[in-house]
């Protein structure tokens, strides 16, 4: 799956329902943001590493039980075991026509009695090739010159409910289905409007065989190589849009993973920031329908429930447009009609599967709370694509606060560069177990780093008997919490201008910053250089610049 860079992260103040759909986009535009804080450009990008926000996943055995519970896949399985210990099969591999029938009934895709529809035939025919793709059957000839098929060496296991077969046939299954969804749907129009009899199959042949004339050859070749295009275009849309599904599936909060098709189809259209132009949603509209039948594809194999588009929808009568999404406000079930799909959990799997074996690093939600607290609040401040408050709530589920607390707080010294951000999640982590964290915290009242946030966190508690810090503390502490503002992806600069307005700045900011530019942290110059840059007060901004060139001399 190749990687790609997103024309739209969903910031866009256009009216639809993208806004609604995509709660935390601001934290999917961090993740792709971060290329801007390494300094590089556009054209650097197409090199860079593409950052994958990290997901969750159900464990493997209930990832294979779902698997087990998809038609399709459980169609091959009973084929494969209606197979033992072995069916004639034609020439070709396939059922022989007396078998589709009995099977169609056997799988519940006819009924008990009466005729077989046709359509039932083709679904078991599929089903058997699907088997055959994954070696579930295997064929081969009798010394009678008899074509056979026996179950393979996989199905035993996977009957059985070995996790790792099932999901390794599902994860194969898959990929075969997106291959075909990209065949059989990516033809452009005008390669399917030849003459009778022609095709694209015919073109390739006519230009191997030297019996055919040299332009006829030449026009087969570019026939042959529109087709090919088409299927590499066709293939990266596909790609592009199941990305963008996975993202958003991995910041939606549960119950709210379900995409409109045309917001899906906006995100992979509309340049970031952009309303989109009439233009633009007919793109969109485009987009729309060549997905339509790919995602209904992969649907059969339980990587995403779709609904598909309304066909409706687009049927014309005389002098009237066709619909196209985006026109005007829909309400809920008129949006539907266009089209909506969810990532299911095997689908984020089999995704996920997809980028590791490209070699992108995309990590599981909890993979940094194996540990211990260091290694914990070291994992989270060293690692790009990570939601640090789910890493922290998977590390502190289960276990006692105040041992707990005690072994964060521990982590969290240190006047190293990731000091100050490992003091922020600890007081975070701190919020997440709650007041049994708090004789873990007294301990520490009188420490020199943590002891300013120690009595922050108590005193939010509402105790009453926290102890002011002295001078030193309060503002070593304010450095502090303004340094890890600022490593925590660049700083909010909302955030950090609340944080400036607050500072106790009285009617003398030559004696507030003369304090301040002589406190002994490692990151008292770049703070005083933000506050420079972002105070509105002028003067009090130029005493700030002033005191960050006196901590930079100092050094």
């Amino acid at each position: 799956m190749a990687g790609r860079r997103r024309k739209n992260t969903g910031t866009s103040t256009g009216e639809g329902a993208a806004e609604a759909v995509l709660p935390a986009d601001l934290e999917l535009q961090d993740l792709y943001g971060a290329f801007a804080a390494h300094g590089l450009d556009d054209e650097d990008l197409d090199d860079a590493a593409v950052l994958v926000p990290p997901v969750k996943l159900p464990p493997e055995q209930e990832l294979a039980e779902q698997a087990k519970a998809v038609p399709m896949f459980g169609y091959a399985l009973a084929l494969a075991r209606w197979a033992f210990p072995h069916r004639v099969v034609d020439e070709f591999g396939d059922l022989v026509q007396e078998d589709r029938g009995p099977v169609a009934r056997l799988l519940g895709l006819a009924p008990a009695e009466g005729e077989v529809p046709e359509e039932a035939e083709v679904e078991v025919l599929r089903a058997w090739s699907l088997a055959c793709d994954l070696d579930l059957v295997e064929l081969g000839t009798t010394k009678e010159g008899e074509h056979v098929a026996v179950p393979g060496p996989d199905l035993e296991p996977a009957e059985q409910g070995d996790a790792e077969t099932v999901l390794e046939l599902w994860l194969t299954a898959a990929g075969i289905v997106r291959e075909l969804a990209v065949e059989a749907d990516s033809l452009p129009e005008q390669d399917t409007e030849q003459d009778e009899g022609e095709d694209a199959a015919g073109a390739a042949d006519r230009a191997a065989s030297p019996a055919g004339g040299e332009e006829d050859g030449e026009e087969d070749e570019d026939v042959l190589n529109e087709v090919e295009e088409a299927r590499d275009a066709a293939a990266e849309l596909l790609d592009e849009a199941l990305q963008v599904l996975y993202e958003t599936t991995a910041f939606s909060e549960p119950g709210n993973e379900t995409v409109p098709l045309g917001v899906l189809a906006a995100l992979l259209v509309v340049p970031e920031g952009e309303e989109p132009s009439e233009e633009l949603l007919g793109d969109i509209t485009d987009v729309m329908v060549a997905l339509d039948p790919m995602l209904g594809d992969l649907a059969e194999l339980g990587l995403l429930e779709y609904r598909p588009i309304d066909p409706e929808l687009f049927d014309e009568e005389e002098g009237e447009e066709p619909a196209v999404v985006g026109e005007a406000p829909l309400d809920e079930e008129e949006s539907a009609r266009f089209g909506l799909v969810r990532l299911t959990p095997l689908g984020q799997y089999g995704i996920r599967q997809w980028l590791l074996e490209d070699g992108y690093d995309a990590p599981l939600v909890g993979e940094l709370a194996q540990g211990d607290a260091a290694e914990l609040l070291r994992g989270v401040c060293e690692s790009a694509n990570v939601l640090p408050e789910e890493e922290l709530r998977v590390w502190v589920a289960g276990r006692d606060p105040e041992p707990a607390a005690r072994e964060l707080l521990a982590a969290a010294r240190g006047d190293d560069a990731y000091g100050p951000l490992r003091r922020m999640l600890c007081v975070s982590a701190l919020n997440l177990l709650g007041a049994g964290a708090e004789p873990a915290v007294r301990e520490v009242l009188d420490d020199p780093e943590l002891g300013g946030s120690a009595r922050a966190w108590l005193s939010a508690l509402g105790r009453p008997d926290v102890p002011v810090p002295d001078r030193a503390m309060a503002l070593w502490t304010m450095v502090d919490t303004f340094a890890a503002q600022l490593l925590d992806n660049g700083g909010d600069a909302e955030l950090l201008r609340e944080l400036i307005t607050d500072l106790p700045v009285t009617g003398d900011p030559a004696s507030y910053f003369g304090e301040l530019w002589r406190v002994d942290h490692p990151y008292t110059a770049d703070v005083l250089e933000t506050i420079g840059e972002l105070h509105l007060d002028r003067a009090v901004a130029k005493e700030a610049r002033k005191a960050a060139f006196k901590a930079r001399s100092k050094g």
